[in-house]
């Protein structure tokens, strides 16, 4: 008797395909629909990233924006007049609108991943306390006058450790016998979340002067106003290796979303993939936050909006999802620096505003659940 063993493609006794474990309900499911839609965002996001860089306190014309773009591309001349104007557009808002841009990829990459690593719709980039740790590194970096030597990168470098210290404590604390649950993940990165949040308060009670304290609880809201050409770099190649080794998993996270049982009976081990998944998620969000900041709602939202649209295989989702959260972003970053001009507003309090009201009218679609079930 020849026993027959399922292969990873495949769900035990039914021949599902394991890239669709739950019912898809979005309506492009086919691979040509979801490319067209790539191609579709990634024209919209050229074209937000254009507006978004001519727009601000002192807007100038797209055709005049797009002009000085390609001067500094293609080492054009610029007219003396027009020095100023190019420096703005060059030097502060391209910069800006990029790190938005990526930031806005990078969280919804990784939110499509947690929400399918512990199994839970609310779950987010900073549902395992990665944005807490960031919050009082930089806050430890600012009260403390510590990492002086590190100069403009002192807070990013603190919010970064903050990060990697946090994730290190949840997972020790969450860990039993070398196995990761999603109920005990989720709990424990919940209690790292408020004991950190509770450090970072004292921390900023004891600041030694209020400008400290201020310029603190601005940046633990979100903002890309410290953005820098010297920023992109490491940020471009951690979020696009990141969404890379993402979605080469894309297949394992579809198996994991039906449960450790299941993914255990076609060979993948939960634990080990949870673990990977743990660090990259980890890394990228703690190298995201300690350029932006903490940035609410992205992670969270956008996959479910995607979901709706591609249906629940990652492969799709992952697809998708990064570019329609640098154009969600983008936006968000323009809004909260025009709106009040020439004031700023907190970057989380944009997101949190759209957000929050996108969230209760899903939840609120009974043909609605996690997943598109």
């Amino acid at each position: 008797m020849t026993l027959h063993h399922p292969t990873p493609t495949q769900l035990p006794e039914t021949g599902t395909p394991a890239t669709a474990p739950v019912a898809d309900t979005g309506r492009l499911h086919r691979p040509p629909a979801v490319a067209a839609l790539c191609a579709a965002l990634a024209l919209v996001l050229a074209g937000s990233v254009l507006l978004a860089i001519s727009l601000g306190p002192a807007p100038v014309a797209p055709g005049d924006t797009a002009r000085f773009l390609w001067a500094a591309i293609g080492g054009g001349r610029v007219a003396a007049a027009d020095i100023t104007t190019y420096q703005i557009i060059w030097e502060i808002r391209t910069p800006r609108v990029l790190l938005a841009a990526l930031v806005g990829a990078g969280l919804s990459a990784v939110g499509v991943a947690i929400q399918a690593m512990v199994r839970n719709a609310l779950a987010d980039p900073f549902v395992l306390g990665v944005s807490s740790g960031a919050s009082v590194g930089a806050v430890g970096v600012t009260v403390t006058g510590g990492l002086a030597g590190l100069g403009v990168y002192a807070v990013s470098a603190g919010a970064f450790a903050g990060a990697l210290f946090a994730s290190l404590l949840v997972y020790l604390a969450s860990s039993r016998g070398g196995a990761l649950s999603p109920l005990r993940l989720v709990l424990t990165g919940v209690c790292v979340s408020f004991g950190l949040q509770a450090v970072m308060s004292v921390l900023i009670y004891l600041a030694p002067s209020s400008e400290a304290a201020g310029t603190v609880l601005y940046w633990t809201m979100g903002s890309f106003g410290a953005a820098s050409w010297a920023a992109l770099p490491v940020v471009t190649a951690a979020v696009l290796l990141g969404i890379v080794l993402l979605h080469r998993r894309s297949r394992s996270l579809d198996v994991m979303a039906l449960g450790d049982e299941t993914a255990v009976s076609l060979g993948i081990s939960p634990d080990r993939h949870r673990r990977l998944l743990l660090v990259l998620a980890s890394l990228l969000t703690g190298v995201m936050v300690a350029v932006s900041g903490a940035i609410s709602f992205v992670g969270l939202i956008v996959p479910h909006l995607v979901r709706l649209v591609v249906g629940a295989g990652h492969a799709r989702v992952l697809a998708v999802a990064p570019p329609a959260g640098a154009v969600f972003l983008v936006w968000a970053d323009l809004i909260a620096r025009t709106l009040v001009a020439p004031r700023e507003l907190p970057l989380g309090v944009i997101t949190a505003l759209v957000g929050v009201p996108v969230f209760i009218t899903l939840m609120r679609r009974k043909s609605y659940v996690f997943g598109g079930r």
